[in-house]
């Protein structure tokens, strides 16, 4: 698979500032829904950037820095969860993506997004499935939005103990849904997630 291969097609036909969007934190109980837009340099590549979930901890952070040093632009846009339950996970993400791709410092001529979002904005733009795993632009977004909400949620994790957000992020775990049991939710919880446990 030729991870290259959408970013080299778009720069082939004139497209010079191609912006790729991740989001990380769709699914948790806790935090906000986090998305990272990027441009990359065409002629520099980042050994290992891959989907965020199919690297370790220690080999995301080293790439974060990595990738922020290297990229032409980058954002990290964050939906809060007041937000997502007023408009649902599906619009927040939407807007968080939108959001990160217009906070860039260099506007994109056009831009790639993961999964199947189509975004309100008025720049030419394609989504892909599976983007995070086969398209290298999508990738480095993914790295730089998944270090970003896991530092996040430790920060968290001191101001709310209770619900150990340093080991679970804010997803669903069965130590996380016992202290949400045992003491009620913290402002950081997404009422819209959490209703059969309250």
């Amino acid at each position: 698979m030729d991870k290259f291969a959408l970013e080299n097609e778009l720069r082939a036909r004139g497209f010079a500032n191609v912006c790729c969007v991740d989001e990380v934190g769709r699914g948790p109980l806790a935090g906000p829904v986090v998305c990272a837009a990027v441009v990359m340099p065409a002629h520099e590549v980042i050994e290992g950037v891959d989907d965020s979930k199919k690297l370790s901890a220690k080999k995301r952070e080293k790439l974060s820095t990595l990738i922020r040093l290297s990229a032409v632009s980058f954002s990290i846009f964050c939906v809060q969860p007041q937000k997502i339950d007023e408009i649902n996970i599906l619009q927040a993400t939407r807007l968080c993506m939108k959001g990160a791709v217009e906070s860039l410092s260099v506007r994109p001529d056009f831009v790639l997004t993961d999964g199947n979002m189509t975004l309100d904005i008025d720049i030419p733009q394609r989504s892909v499935v599976g983007g995070d795993a086969s398209c290298y632009g999508i990738g480095a977004a993914s790295v730089l939005a998944k270090v970003y909400r896991d530092a996040l949620m430790d920060k968290y994790a001191e101001l709310y103990p209770a619900y150990g957000f340093d080991r679970n992020k804010g997803y669903g775990t069965a130590e996380h849904i016992a202290a949400i049991k045992e003491c009620g939710l913290c402002p950081i919880h997404r009422r819209s997630f959490t209703k059969k446990w309250i």
